[in-house]
């Protein structure tokens, strides 16, 4: 991740400054010091306090090959893949083999000129295959988010938003923020634990259909989207000023996501995703 260097009259005031710039909680941060202010003659401070921060990686920097823009036999691999979802598709299998051929094949042998007419669905099975709608989906987590908030003796809002036809975010605030901390942790690990919680209670009222659930807390999500925008732009930047593709450390799959679109738009770089969870990386390569 790039630094950034701020001064300020004091060491607080100036990483304050920095983490301001970033967008981030001081969790989600690297800080070094680099100069502090100097006592000078009759208790006066002389100079300014100069720091240096970044968002803090994830993992370690991926070691890169040397061959990683072409395979073994020398072909040069597709550089754009853009990764608009981590899940792999599922491989569509034969017509014959979907409508379940084995399952006919296991059956006794009758005459050719019947055939078994396929069993009638009950009503329960039916219901159970609809599932419940987004809006009944948003209700059950905004109950479950509000149940653990005040059992931890927190007070804050839970607000409901649907972003699309198959995705609901669940917004906690307070005034002030700061006693949302705890939920948030370092670099959003309690966060994400607390989204695959209230998508798991979501997932035991309706087994049948379970949409995309987000949660997010005091707006982390949307400050750290920004950081890591800003961040994407410098890679991106000198990516086409050397000519020569950029790696990044790995990362969790919102936040390559949010490396992506926040690329998307500049047609001077390509981007595309390499290895394996969970050190799954993002590289940076001129178009």
């Amino acid at each position: 991740m790039e630094w950034v260097e701020t001064t300020g009259s004091t060491v607080d005031e100036a990483t304050e400054r920095a983490l301001a710039h970033l967008g981030v909680h001081r969790d989600d941060a690297d800080v070094e010091i680099l100069e502090e202010p100097r006592a000078g003659l009759f208790g006066r401070v002389r100079g300014e306090a100069r720091v240096r921060a970044r968002v803090r990686p994830s993992g370690p920097r991926p070691k890169r090959s040397r061959r990683s823009g072409s395979d073994r036999n020398g072909a040069e691999r597709p550089r754009v893949a853009r990764e608009k979802s981590e899940k792999p598709k599922a491989e569509k299998r034969p017509a014959q083999e979907s409508r379940g051929a084995d399952r006919v094949s296991a059956q006794p042998s009758r005459s050719s000129s019947k055939k078994s007419a396929p069993p009638k669905q009950s009503t329960k099975e039916e219901s159970m295959a609809e599932g419940i709608s987004l809006a009944e989906q948003g209700t059950i987590a905004k109950e479950f988010l509000e149940g653990l908030l005040q059992s931890m003796e927190i007070t804050a809002e839970v607000s409901v938003r649907e972003i699309d036809a198959e995705t609901v975010e669940l917004a906690v605030n307070a005034n002030p923020p700061s006693e949302l901390g705890v939920l948030v942790g370092p670099r959003g690990t309690t966060l994400q634990a607390l989204q695959e919680v209230t998508r798991t209670v979501v997932q035991s009222k309706s087994p049948s259909r379970t949409d995309r659930i987000l949660v997010d807390v005091a707006q982390y999500r949307e400050r750290r989207v920004a950081a890591l925008g800003r961040f994407a732009q410098q890679v991106a930047a000198e990516v086409v000023e050397t000519g020569e593709e950029r790696a990044l450390e790995p990362m969790s799959a919102a936040d390559r996501k949010a490396v992506h679109d926040a690329l998307t738009e500049n047609t001077d770089v390509v981007t595309r995703s390499e290895g394996e969870d969970p050190r799954r990386f993002v590289v940076v390569a001129p178009a």
